[in-house]
């Protein structure tokens, strides 16, 4: 079963890349349409490439063997570094439009209604988790060519996380990141388990490669933030604090959350119940659902799910989920964000959102693929490397 999944992931990923004939930068649209081909009919979504499942194709194309395609993917993401329209430097955008690169943009679309060019608050502003996921992306890129570029672009990314979310107040660690449009950006105060276990990865590995930075002081600080999420008792991780950035939310469970520390580095074994406890709490139609009313099947957080139970050696558990994943191909040949026509996360898309209203739904999906990717070929994306 995985190496069906691995080899029809593959496939598509490189396929995605070769639409666009030659070596130019590219970005890949996050989302096909409702019947598996083509566009979303959405504006805000139709023409998509989200950071954070274009970084995971990156990585997932490494995995699979397609450097050249990787590095196409990872080139589109140092221009968007290093010429972004704010003139910042080590900031990238939530969301840039699909395709070929040469000036890196936000989507957008024009509003008829309202005779007006229209964005996406959350696409335009930067989420610290989606910086960290681009830096892992880069990091693994400079591994496999040596091109300092990309190390460089890493390294910038991880400033601005430095500069802009560093958070003194206890437990410690770095906030959600920045919220809207350049006029009138929103600090989020907030501080989640999952992006500081992305900065642990990100911090720790620059660490590795520049002793002297001073990285392994922010990998500390991201790790004792992680620590303090862990809840012994229960063998859980809170998904972080509310707003104020120092109380714990305790009101809902995040599967990242549970999933993800799994594949820091040197985890300690006492963390390895949030597996049960994500299979229990999380469980649904076979696989994992994003959150804990169980209401339906995410696709990439049950890829999620097999990767981590493969890292630590939970091999039977890891196949039964891979089986899911096999179920869920689109006739595009992407995997599909859910099995059911939508699912809650139980969490809000920004600081301006009065309800819980991040939902998935059943579509197509690149960040799915490229997590059903790493789980198939067991490619660690915290370390570079092939879990054991």
């Amino acid at each position: 079963m995985a190496q069906e999944v691995a080899s029809r992931g593959c496939g598509v990923l490189a396929e995605r890349v070769a639409a666009f004939p030659g070596t130019q930068p590219v970005l890949l649209r996050s989302y096909d349409g409702p019947e598996g081909r083509g566009a979303l009919p959405e504006p805000s979504l139709k023409d998509a490439a989200f950071t954070y499942d274009n970084a995971l194709a990156a990585i997932a194309l490494l995995a699979c063997g397609k450097q050249a395609e990787a590095q196409r993917v990872g080139d589109a993401l140092v221009l968007a570094v290093a010429k972004d329209r704010a003139g910042e430097r080590g900031r990238l955008r939530n969301a840039y439009r699909a395709g070929l690169v040469g000036e890196p943009l936000p989507p957008g679309w024009w509003n008829d209604k309202a005779g007006r060019w229209e964005e996406d608050s959350y696409q335009v502003g930067t989420a610290t988790g989606n910086v960290a996921w681009a830096a892992l992306a880069l990091l693994t890129l400079h591994e496999a060519t040596g091109k300092a570029s990309y190390k460089e672009t890493a390294a910038k990314l991880l400033r601005w996380v430095v500069a802009n979310t560093t958070d003194p107040k206890e437990p410690g660690g770095f906030t959600g990141g920045v919220h809207g449009f350049e006029d009138a950006p929103v600090r989020i105060g907030w501080k989640s388990t999952e992006h500081n276990v992305d900065l642990v990865a990100a911090f720790g590995w620059m660490a590795r490669l520049d002793p002297g930075g001073g990285w392994d002081r922010h990998a500390a600080a991201a790790r004792a933030f992680v620590d303090a999420m862990f809840r012994p008792g229960t063998g859980h991780f809170l998904t972080g604090t509310l707003p104020d950035g120092v109380t714990p939310n305790e009101r809902t469970s995040g599967l990242d959350a549970q999933l993800w520390p799994l594949l820091l580095e040197g985890a300690p074994a006492a963390w390895t119940p949030a597996l049960a406890y994500a299979a229990k709490a999380h469980g649904a139609e076979g696989g994992l659902d994003f959150n804990d009313d169980r209401d339906g099947l995410w696709v990439e957080g049950t890829a999620q799910g097999a990767l981590s139970a493969k890292a630590v050696g939970q091999a039977d558990l890891a196949a039964r989920f891979l089986a899911e994943l096999a179920k869920e191909w689109s006739p595009g040949g992407y995997l599909w964000a859910t099995r059911k026509p939508s699912i809650t996360t139980g969490l809000a898309i920004g600081p301006d959102s009065t309800t819980a209203d991040f939902l998935y739904y059943r579509h197509p999906h690149l960040g799915a693929t490229a997590w059903a990717v790493l789980a198939a070929t067991g490619w660690n994306p915290f370390t570079g490397k092939r879990v054991p």
